[in-house]
C-alpha cells in the first residue's frame, strides 16, 4: 500500500475528523477560559488582595542597565495561567463525568429480551413423535 493511500485512509476516518473538530473547539474554549480568568475572575481577587493586578506582579531579577531591559520573574502571569488550567481541567472533568453518567444509564437500560432459540431438528422430531404417541394412546 502506498504512503499516500495509507495517509488518505487515515485522514478520512471518522475518528480523525472528530479529533480535529475537538481540537478546534478546545482551542476556542481555551481562549474563552483565558478571557474569563483574566477579565472576570482575577480582577475581584486582585481587589481583595489590595488592588493587585496579577499580570503586573513580578520580581525584578536584574534591573535595566543602559540598553539592556530588566529581567523579570512574572509570577502573576503564572498564577493566572494556573487558574486558567484549573478551570479548563474542571470543565473537562465535568464533561467526562456527564458523558460517563449517560453511558452508564444506556448500559443499565434493560435490553429487549432475546427470543428463545429455535429448537434443534432432533427436538422437533422428538416432539412430533411424542404427540403421535399421545394421539395413539387416546385412540385406544
Amino acid at each position: 500500500m502506498s504512503f499516500i493511500k495509507e495517509f488518505k485512509e487515515f485522514a478520512v476516518r471518522g475518528n480523525v475528523i472528530d479529533m480535529a473538530v475537538g481540537i478546534i473547539i478546545g482551542a476556542a474554549f481555551g481562549k474563552i477560559v483565558s478571557s474569563f480568568v483574566a477579565d472576570v475572575v482575577m480582577p475581584p481577587i486582585g481587589l481583595l488582595l489590595g488592588n493587585a493586578d496579577f499580570s503586573e506582579l513580578a520580581v525584578v531579577l536584574q534591573p535595566a542597565v543602559g540598553e539592556t531591559p530588566e529581567v523579570l520573574l512574572r509570577y502573576g502571569t503564572f498564577i493566572q495561567t494556573v487558574v486558567d488550567f484549573t478551570i479548563v481541567a474542571l470543565a473537562v472533568f465535568v464533561a467526562i463525568k456527564a458523558i460517563n453518567s449517560l453511558k452508564r444509564k444506556e448500559e443499565a437500560a434493560p435490553a429487549e429480551p432475546e427470543a428463545p432459540p429455535e429448537p434443534s431438528k432432533e427436538e422437533v422430531l422428538l416432539t412430533e413423535i411424542r404427540d403421535l404417541l399421545k394421539a395413539r394412546a387416546g385412540d385406544v
